[in-house]
C-alpha cells in the first residue's frame, strides 16, 4: 500500500512543481526556456521527493532552472504541503535530466533512418 502512496504523492508533486513553475518570477526560470518535470521520486517513507527537470533548450539550460528552483525550494515546499494538506512535507531535491534533449536527438536520428529506408526502396 505504501508504493501507492508514494506514486499518488509524486504525481501530485510533479503537477505542483510544473504549476509553481509557471507563477516564479526568477529570471532563469522564464529565460526563453520551456522546462518540464519529467518525474518525481518519492521515498517510500515520504520524506524525501527528487524531481527531475529537463528543458527544450538543453542541459545547460535545466541546470540553470534547478538553481531558480532551489533558491524557491520553500515556497515550493509550502506550496506542497498546502495542497496536500500534510503536516510533514517530504524535502524536495531538484535535479537537471537531459532526457528531452535526448528524445530530441533519437527522433531526429530515426527520421534520418526513415528518409534513406524511403529513398533505397524508391531507387529498387
Amino acid at each position: 500500500m505504501a508504493s501507492h502512496k508514494a506514486g499518488r504523492m509524486s504525481e501530485d508533486i510533479k503537477r505542483i512543481v510544473s504549476g509553481m513553475m509557471r507563477e516564479l518570477k526568477d529570471p532563469r526560470l522564464h529565460g526563453g526556456t520551456m522546462l518540464t518535470v519529467v518525474r518525481c521520486d518519492v521515498a517510500s517513507d515520504g520524506s524525501f521527493c527528487k524531481v527531475y527537470i529537463s528543458s527544450f533548450e538543453g542541459f545547460e539550460s535545466a541546470k540553470e532552472a534547478v538553481k531558480g528552483l532551489n533558491s524557491a525550494k520553500g515556497l515550493i515546499k509550502r506550496e506542497v504541503s498546502k495542497v496536500l494538506g500534510m503536516k510533514k512535507c517530504p524535502e524536495l531535491s531538484f535535479v537537471a535530466d537531459n532526457s528531452i534533449e535526448r528524445s530530441a536527438q533519437i527522433t531526429k536520428r530515426l527520421k534520418e533512418l526513415v528518409t534513406d529506408d524511403d529513398g533505397e526502396q524508391q531507387e529498387t
